[in-house]
């Protein structure tokens, strides 16, 4: 008999500031899968989700971030478990990118540019989430 791989729970959001030429979003390179993505990362003991995405954000972009409108659940297996992320909009505040192992990159664009760089569609369905929640 075999015990079910325990849910992994993660958070992270859709990253945007304004301009004088509009709004730009926050697509993010990690090179341990050479991919392109939003932003988002795994539960500390005892923290919620909207905490989680708010120091993660921070942490694989530098910038400071409020949460806005939640944008629902993403489900996925990673590694052979189940991966449960919760992601947020979420409107930089502050901060400044430093490369690091696990974020080399971070590429401000607008929103066709962001939305056709990420590398899957569970991330652009959430990106899609939150342009509609614009209108």
């Amino acid at each position: 008999m075999s015990a079910r791989a325990e849910t992994i729970e993660a958070a992270g959001g859709v990253l945007w500031r304004t301009g004088d030429d509009g709004r730009w979003y926050a697509v993010i390179h990690r090179p341990k899968y050479d991919d392109w993505s939003l932003p988002k990362g795994k539960l500390d003991p005892g923290e919620t989700h909207p905490e989680a995405a708010v120091r993660e954000v921070e942490e694989e972009t530098g910038w400071r971030a409020e949460l806005g409108v939640e944008l629902g659940v993403v489900t996925y297996e990673h590694d052979g478990r189940p991966k449960r992320v919760e992601y947020w909009g979420m409107r930089a505040v502050a901060g400044e990118f430093t490369p690091n192992a696990e974020v080399d990159e971070l590429r401000w664009l607008p929103q066709h540019d962001a939305r056709a760089l990420l590398s899957y569609e569970r991330d652009r369905e959430v990106f899609d989430r939150f342009v509609a929640s614009l209108d």
